[in-house]
């Protein structure tokens, strides 16, 4: 099987409705109020109440699902390095 190489990704086309955002991290008193206010930075349109969150079987960690307009790839990019940048969030997919 060939491997995909960027060439071959999906092309996202912007704006782009929808789009889904994963972010995890440990669990903690403010993990959330953490990760919307960067999200907020963002997507400023961003509807906190459509957020799904999702604790771990041990609750060690927890997952916050959304979906955001997304405007293009700076967007993105920026969104994912400010969301690690916070030294909370584990993974953002």
């Amino acid at each position: 099987m060939a491997q995909q190489t960027e060439q071959d990704a999906p092309k996202i086309e912007f704006p782009c409705p929808d789009y889904p955002i994963k972010v995890i991290g440990r669990d903690g008193p403010d993990f959330q109020e953490v990760v919307i206010e960067v999200l907020r930075i963002h997507v400023p349109d961003l509807d906190i109440t459509k957020i799904e969150i999702q604790g771990s079987r041990k609750g060690t960690f927890v997952s916050l699902r959304m979906k955001i307009t997304a405007t293009g790839h700076d967007q993105l990019k920026a969104l994912h390095e400010d969301l690690l940048g916070t030294g909370r969030v584990q993974m953002v997919m």
